[in-house]
């Protein structure tokens, strides 16, 4: 049994420039908040160190303060990355002929392979080839 296109489900519309742009900078917009709160937990660190008179007792605290830290930093790190990222993506899609690329990206490849006369994929070591022996 074959299904009629007209009652597949539509697909979802493609992502435009606007929606990269906007999300690049959402997320920059976030690394910087980040970076600030990094820097105002870095700086209560400073002022505050966890002392403690067991030693155990100062073992947890700093080891707590490093994971705290560090995370702020992560998340600093991670929405820079991704809004720089996304910022990119978004000037590709300014350049004519990049939708095209984007929705197939391997088939550019192999037509520029079968056109060279060379296989798209070339064959394993291991495969027996055609004679199938």
């Amino acid at each position: 049994m074959s299904q009629d296109p007209a009652s597949a489900p539509p697909s979802p519309p493609r992502k435009g420039p606007l929606s990269f742009l906007s999300g690049s900078l959402t997320s920059l917009l976030l690394g910087w908040v980040s970076l600030g709160v990094s820097g105002r937990v870095l700086a209560y660190y400073a002022e505050h160190p966890p002392i403690y008179k067991a030693p155990i007792a100062q073992s947890i605290g700093t080891a707590v303060k490093t994971m705290v830290v560090g995370t702020t930093f992560l998340a600093t790190f991670s929405f820079g990355f991704v809004g720089l990222g996304l910022f990119l993506v978004f000037l590709r899609s300014l350049w004519p002929g990049a939708a095209d690329e984007a929705a197939s990206p391997g088939t550019a490849a192999a037509a520029a392979a079968t056109d060279a006369g060379t296989p798209a994929v070339p064959p394993s070591p291991s495969d027996p080839g055609p004679a199938g022996g």
